[in-house]
């Protein structure tokens, strides 16, 4: 049997531990954490699943392939982990993600519907249409329940024979597929799979120019009471200007209502920095969201969190080899825990060494039909 050997379980390493361990691989994943990572990318309560990507019509396509990829990971977890919202589109000046995303979705042939000011502020009266120049509303859009989703994963995996290793990694070599731990010792593997999120320079510094890590804050809100019903029901809100946009995620599943910056800071240590924002930290996202609310003085704060990502230039994933022996899955950001399972089933596939223009969003699959990836 195959062996592989995975360094990180946020949604990039257990998706690919899926993947292999579905294609007849033995697995053994390292990490320096329990699973789930409280400290890592991938834990919190939410990520969304959109076909909107403004002008990235590599990944809007790929938004497909990873609905039939997660529908393949619930059968196996014998759970659904995700809420259907739908999704509303804000923007106010011309031009910019909602132009683009609109652009892109009519040439894709999704279906969306433009709604003007009124016509929001009558169907969304927890939202202020002052200043909206436009907006779009799709269905078919909405929320994976991300922390319950790694610890299911989790869970899944351990009960069908994927070794979780919980041990520091000091030194990474791809060459001979073996990671070196912090007491001395090696494992080695037939593959190796580095997903070590916003650690990652420390294993590959050749990729320290590429991928930074990133602080980013998420705000946790409790609606004042007229219009708790409304956010209930509410789809997600994306206002992603350039200038100081951001998202709002609705209070699904027993969570809280959500909002954060959609921009990088690209600033902060993921190994030794706290967790807890600071007061100014919350009153910056706070300031992006007040405009777009009606009657935002009786929203009350009731949590905040600071997560890190890995960032690439240009928002693209590196699904790229080490060689024959290995391959990293980096630069995710915030949008690709929506591909997780998707790129786990792409690192199992025999093409895997020959993915990495598609998991940039620029090509099609070397093998369309490898690992059922479309």
């Amino acid at each position: 049997m195959k062996t592989a050997l995975v360094l990180g379980a946020g949604i990039m390493g257990l998706s690919a531990a899926w993947g292999l361990r579905r294609a007849g691989w033995s697995v053994t994943i390292v990490d320096q954490d329990e699973t789930p990572n409280e400290r890592g990318a991938s834990v919190d309560e939410h990520r969304l699943i959109r076909h909107a990507y403004g002008a990235e019509l590599g990944y809007m396509r790929m938004v497909d392939a990873a609905h039939d990829a997660w529908n393949q990971l619930w059968a196996d977890l014998g759970e659904t982990l995700y809420v259907k919202t739908g999704m509303l589109a804000l923007a106010d000046a011309p031009g910019g993600w909602l132009a683009e995303s609109r652009a892109g979705l009519t040439t894709g042939n999704y279906p969306f519907a433009d709604i003007d000011a009124p016509t929001l502020a009558a169907q969304f009266p927890m939202l202020s249409g002052h200043g909206i120049h436009a907006a779009f509303r799709m269905e078919h859009a909405g929320v994976l329940l991300a922390r319950q989703i790694v610890a299911s994963l989790a869970r899944h995996l351990a009960a069908n024979g994927v070794t979780f290793l919980r041990a520091r990694a000091k030194e990474a070599d791809p060459a001979r597929a073996t990671l070196t731990l912090e007491d001395g010792t090696q494992k080695t593997a037939d593959l190796l799979v580095i997903a070590a999120g916003p650690w990652m320079p420390r294993f590959l510094p050749g990729l320290a120019g590429r991928v930074t890590a990133s602080r980013q804050i998420a705000v946790y809100l409790e609606p004042p009471p007229e219009h708790r019903a409304g956010w209930e029901a509410a789809p997600m809100v994306l206002d992603l200007a350039s200038d100081g946009g951001f998202y709002a995620v609705p209070p699904v599943a027993g969570t809280a209502l959500k909002v954060g910056d959609h921009r990088f800071s690209l600033s902060g240590d993921a190994e030794t920095d706290s967790r807890t924002p600071t007061p100014e930290e919350v009153e910056g996202i706070m300031a992006l969201v007040r405009p777009r609310l009606r009657d935002a003085a009786g929203y009350r704060v009731i949590g905040a969190r600071a997560c890190y990502y890995d960032v690439e230039p240009e928002e693209r994933f590196i699904l790229e080899p080490l060689g024959d022996r290995a391959v990293v899955m980096s630069g995710f950001s915030g949008h690709g825990f929506k591909f997780g399972p998707l790129m786990g089933l792409a690192v199992a596939g025999e093409d895997r060494l020959a993915r990495a223009g598609w998991a940039a969003g620029r090509t099609l699959p070397v093998t369309e039909a490898s690992q059922g990836i479309g």
